[in-house]
């Protein structure tokens, strides 16, 4: 029930997030620029899309020093059957408990993008193998990212398997 709470209340986060910060400027797949001419949606798919791949390399190559400047310092995360880690120092650590798991493939592909100038939705699909048995999972994901310091950066993110829960032991 907890898991189901920390899940909608991250999506009521995201709602109240894109619905605060409208300023009239927010983009659909449609919209190709905001009514001040500057914030293209095409530019904004590429920066993430190479985000994502920056991110999910990292995670593969081991490199927590890249996975953890990408976030927000006052991030947080909402893992799986977890509570909720906030700021990039308590993300960092659960970086690296996660990096142990040994990663050897990670894709992540963007289905949605929206947003304004300051702050992006990016909702997806990822693939990982991890693992000594090369366990494969396949998920969703939800990435808010927070233009800071001239930079977008991860301010929030959630993700969950499409695999079946395995039985307690």
């Amino acid at each position: 029930m907890k898991q189901h709470f920390n899940f909608f209340m991250a999506i009521a986060c995201a709602l109240s997030l894109m619905v605060g910060c409208n300023n009239n400027s927010t983009v659909s797949a449609v919209t190709q620029k905001d009514s001040m001419g500057g914030f293209d949606v095409n530019t904004m798919k590429k920066i993430i899309r190479e985000k994502n791949e920056q991110f999910t390399r990292a995670h593969v190559t081991g490199d927590h020093w890249v996975i953890d400047t990408m976030f927000t310092e006052d991030a947080r995360s909402f893992p799986p059957n977890a509570d909720a880690v906030i700021g990039r120092t308590a993300i960092a650590q659960l970086t690296a408990d996660f990096i142990k798991f040994r990663v050897q493939e990670f894709r992540e592909e963007t289905t949605a993008l929206y947003g304004n100038a300051d702050y992006l939705v990016d909702e997806g699909n990822y693939f990982m193998r991890y693992g000594k048995d090369s366990t494969s999972e396949n998920g969703k994901y939800i990435n808010v990212w927070k233009k800071t310091g001239g930079d977008w950066k991860i301010y929030s993110n959630i993700w969950n398997s499409n695999m079946p829960a395995t039985a307690a032991k």
